[in-house]
């Protein structure tokens, strides 16, 4: 079954229900289409990597928040996609490595 993300299709061999492979390839389309618009300059690369860590982070998040651990993970989390979205940016004296928080 075939899916369109970001104006590419990708053949998808998945034993899920396709109804449900094409919600998730919807999410991802829209994850990377904010990040577009956050980072226009960017290439299709670099935006499915910040589409990975924003849904990284919001699956961390939710994690966090239903076993009640700190937010620690998804505040590392949104340290390394500031660093990326500076960097994407043309800011490359901001990726010094962040001080360890733990």
């Amino acid at each position: 079954m075939p899916v369109q993300i970001f104006g590419q299709r990708y053949p998808i061999r998945s034993a899920l229900d396709p109804q449900y492979v094409q919600e998730l390839a919807s999410y991802v389309d829209e994850r990377m289409r904010a990040a577009a618009d956050q980072s226009p300059a960017g290439d299709s690369l670099r935006l499915a990597v910040l589409a990975a860590l924003n849904i990284a982070d919001e699956a961390f998040r939710i994690l966090d928040a239903e076993d009640g651990r700190p937010a620690s993970l998804a505040a590392r989390l949104s340290a390394i996609e500031r660093l990326l979205d500076e960097a994407l940016a043309g800011n490359p004296a901001s990726l010094d490595p962040p001080q360890p928080t733990f």
